[in-house]
């Protein structure tokens, strides 16, 4: 079996790559920008026509927290939507290739109903600060299933829960929650600064999953042929902001006080995924968070040094 990742190097695509590198019977092809950049159609098409895989898995993606989503927003749909295009399109005289596109929790409604199941897709208006890549996101949904109606085409898009792990995005200006929190306990951790300072009452509830978890249901979907069109990927388990900052302080040792500024915004009070069509197949996650959290740290360590 030939395996293409588009966006080996990100968070999830190289857990994609740990997660087959070692597989007997499979060819894998770890596509990185300098090999073809997707924003050219005749780069992801030749890279695509040259090693004809089997299997695509569609990592590839401008992506970043709130605020890096609400400061460039037009980079952000621009960018996401040519990447989609590009690799839909090369795919179009190839319907014998499997596709496995990544999506995101944040193509659901502000306001849908929690837990969140795949039928609350396109039924309401979407988060305002992220809309855009979620715009580029839902596109790529409709073209796939374009392509499925008219020729055939098998594509299964994932919609994860907040992911974390290895290799994520630390910058406190651009990254997700989890890293971003981290990076910061870490920094006041060695700099000895007794408060703490978090965002918001730390009320607000919130969905995660290590992103190992991600890499073995595509794993799991590879191998058991599961052809659903959409499917939600979460840990089902829900956490305060509040305690999620309590169990980052015990895995990093930061001793100080931690507290919590109330004139600033929580967002969404709650985002819990219904991933109970996934496990109907027989898939479930299976890291815990504070397992998950320690092996990010270690690796965020070693790559301070």
């Amino acid at each position: 079996m030939n395996i293409l990742v588009f966006g080996s190097n990100g968070l999830v695509g190289s857990s994609v790559v740990r997660r087959f590198q070692d597989q007997d019977n499979i060819s894998l092809l770890p596509a990185t920008r300098k090999m073809a950049n997707l924003f050219q159609i005749e780069d992801t098409n030749k890279i695509i026509s040259d090693f004809n895989p089997d299997i695509i898995v569609n990592a590839a993606a401008r992506v970043g927290g709130i605020l890096a989503n609400n400061t460039n927003r037009t980079e952000f749909i621009l960018e996401n939507l040519k990447i989609n295009i590009n690799i839909i399109e090369s795919i179009i005289s190839r319907p014998k290739i499997k596709l496995i596109n990544l999506g995101s929790s944040c193509i659901y409604p502000l306001n849908a109903e929690n837990p969140i199941d795949e039928k609350s897709l396109m039924t309401g208006k979407l988060e305002p600060t992220n809309s855009p890549y979620a715009m580029a996101k839902l596109t790529a949904i409709e073209l796939g299933d374009a392509l499925k109606s008219q020729f055939g085409h098998v594509i299964v898009n994932l919609m994860p829960t907040n992911l974390y792990g290895p290799n994520d995005n630390f910058d406190e200006q651009s990254s997700h929650v989890i890293p971003g929190l981290m990076g910061r306990l870490h920094n006041a951790k060695v700099n000895n600064e007794k408060i703490f300072s978090v965002w918001g009452t730390g009320e607000p509830l919130r969905e995660f999953l290590y992103v190992d978890d991600l890499a073995n249901c595509i794993d799991f979907i590879i191998k058991n042929e599961v052809n659903a069109d959409i499917l939600n990927v979460g840990s089902g388990i829900e956490i305060s902001i509040k305690e999620l900052v309590a169990v980052l302080a015990e895995v990093i040792g930061y001793g100080g006080e931690i507290t919590f500024d109330s004139s600033k915004p929580d967002g969404n009070p709650r985002k819990l995924l219904d991933s109970s069509k996934l496990n109907g197949f027989g898939w479930k996650a299976s890291t815990s968070l504070k397992e998950g959290l320690k092996t990010t740290y270690d690796w965020y360590l070693n790559s301070l040094s």
